[in-house]
């Protein structure tokens, strides 16, 4: 069963083509420009609205999505939703609020921000903070997740599929933004294709299942089988989830009530959209007009990618709990069962196997999706990774006088360097039960500090460079100290205490500083930047109604 046919592998191999082909055509009509950094590294001027927009889609929907979520989706249903769809608000308030700051000061990097707004102290301090996450969290969990879930499908082994992963993304990442923005819209097209046929197929299996036919009629069995599945806003002890070891755990835990909606969700969502350079690089070489459509853009898209991965690991879950023997008759028990002797429940096992299900053709269809998002999120994040390496540490405190093409030479250097690391890290996460909830909270240890002093950075003038620096410092000891001495309370509740206890020692350093009230260093935004025109806010206004919507049917 684990296997991929002929048909499969066409299909596959005629995406691989078209995306290396489309993205050496790129590279090789801009290569006269190649050897400026600001082209290299951002693509400065060169990416259009829709560009912009499915590129940062591409980067953040990953194995990180595909696997972990629908893992999640699995182990609590509906309500990791709520990261998607929270996201496509969080992305309104980055176009309108942030982007005119960023754009309107020449920022480039995130440490470049707080070079200008704080001090270099700050700045080098949170870029190896950045690094250390990006490095050792974001993209080992995307490669480790990735290499599973192709490894589950083709019957290659693990280290051979992250290999794979690796050097396909450092193939596009080598030619610099512009391949990477631009080959992002095949992707987006591959993995919203093929996610949305996966997705189709799994609902139409679980109608088969029990007796009827059809996608729609599949929704309303998921629903009716797995109720417990379809709720957003949890309470206390409402729901059990697996927790990889054999046993349960609370899934409010992780989604904690209200929170989800006013508290902690935003602290991750404004951190990694509007405060991250893995996301932010995308627009930061556009003008104003055109990085707002391409957000709006990605913002609508956010709000369909739950059917694409949420609704998969459901279906998985209805499979393995009440199908006709299809889980439990060991078909696709090792999709979410770590050995039949002792049950262990692994949801993030599910979404790879279900695509064993599927048609031959199909199957490499959503193979190819699946390999899209991975390999599109590990070039961004290794591009990331070497903008804010060469940029902010490298060119620094290293290579003042470096010239642009010795630069763009240490960056594709820094590429390879952290795909290493890696692969070597990857294979230590074997033993996760949900890997996008282990992303989620170890960001988290630094997002506090981070979003604390970005927003108090851009609206609040008397912020000053020593409050940045306590934040900065504070904010890894504080969420290590809430997590060990408070393990009751759940990661997102402690992002928004870390995130209230930061603010209120930064206002209190900067108010006790006379110094502060004429900052040289405030940002340049006047309140005129953040107007709007008539129809981003005509899709500002279309996205609100969807998500109230949302949460009221599902709440």
């Amino acid at each position: 069963m684990n296997e991929l046919k002929t048909l499969d592998y066409l299909v596959f191999l005629i995406y691989f083509f078209v995306v290396a082909g489309y993205g050496y055509y790129i590279y090789r009509k801009k290569k006269a420009k190649e050897a400026s950094s600001a082209d290299y590294f951002l693509a400065e001027g060169a990416l259009t609205w829709w560009a912009i927009g499915a590129s940062l889609i591409a980067s953040n929907i990953s194995a990180e999505q595909f696997i972990g979520m629908s893992g999640s989706g699995f182990a609590m249903g509906l309500a990791i939703s709520t990261y998607e769809w929270m996201a496509a608000l969080t992305l309104l308030f980055v176009a309108i609020f942030l982007m005119p700051g960023y754009l309107k000061n020449k920022i480039f990097t995130m440490p470049q921000f707080l070079q200008q707004r704080y001090s270099g102290t700050v700045a080098t301090l949170m870029a190896v903070f950045w690094l250390f996450v990006y490095v050792f969290v974001n993209l080992s969990a995307i490669l480790y997740l990735g290499a599973l879930a192709i490894s589950t499908i083709s019957g290659f082994s693990f280290m051979a599929c992250a290999l794979f992963c690796a050097i396909f993304a450092v193939i596009i990442t080598l030619g610099g933004m512009k391949v990477i923005g631009y080959t992002d819209v095949i992707q987006v097209f591959v993995l919203v294709l093929g996610g949305l046929a996966t997705t189709y197929l799994a609902l139409d299996l679980v109608a088969t299942q029990f007796g009827g036919s059809g996608a729609w009629a599949g929704l309303g069995l998921l629903k009716e089988k797995a109720p417990e599945h379809f709720h957003m806003i949890f309470s206390r002890g409402q729901m059990d989830m697996p927790d990889g070891l054999g046993g349960t755990r609370d899934a409010y835990m992780d989604l904690p009530g209200l929170t989800v909606l006013i508290g902690g969700m935003w602290i991750a969502n404004l951190n990694y959209w509007g405060c991250n350079q893995y996301i932010t690089q995308r627009a930061l070489g556009a003008t104003l007009p055109t990085a707002r459509k391409g957000i709006l853009f990605a913002a609508f898209l956010k709000l369909l990618m739950p059917v694409i991965v949420v609704l998969p690991g459901i279906a998985a879950y209805v499979l393995y709990k009440n199908g006709n023997g299809t889980f439990e008759s060991g078909i696709l028990g090792s999709a979410v069962v770590d050995g039949v002797s002792n049950m262990v429940v692994k949801p993030d096992k599910s979404y790879g196997l279900l695509i064993n299900l599927l048609p031959i053709g199909l199957k490499g269809l959503s193979f190819a999706a699946l390999t899209a998002a991975i390999v599109a999120s590990l070039a961004g994040k290794a591009n990331s990774i070497s903008t804010i390496f060469t940029l902010d540490i490298y060119k620094k405190f290293f290579g003042k006088n470096a010239s642009e093409k010795q630069l763009v030479n240490i960056g594709r250097a820094t590429i390879v360097a952290a795909m290493v690391i890696a692969i070597l890290v990857a294979p230590l996460l074997r033993n996760l039960d949900q890997a996008f909830q282990y992303i989620q909270e170890y960001t988290g240890f630094i997002s506090p500090g981070v979003v604390a002093i970005f927003i108090l950075g851009f609206f609040w003038k008397r912020t000053n460079s020593l409050a940045a620096l306590v934040a900065a410092l504070l904010t890894i000891p504080l969420s290590t100290a809430f997590k060990f001495m408070a393990p009751d309370i759940p990661f997102l509740d402690r992002m928004g205490w870390v995130f209230v206890i930061l603010v209120a020692l930064m206002v209190v350093i900067s108010l006790a500083d006379p110094k502060s009230k004429d900052n040289p260093k405030a940002m340049k935004v006047d309140i005129e930047d953040f107007k709007i025109g008539g129809s981003f806010a005509v899709g500002t206004l279309i996205i609100m109604c969807l998500l109230a919507g949302l949460y009221i049917v599902f709440w």
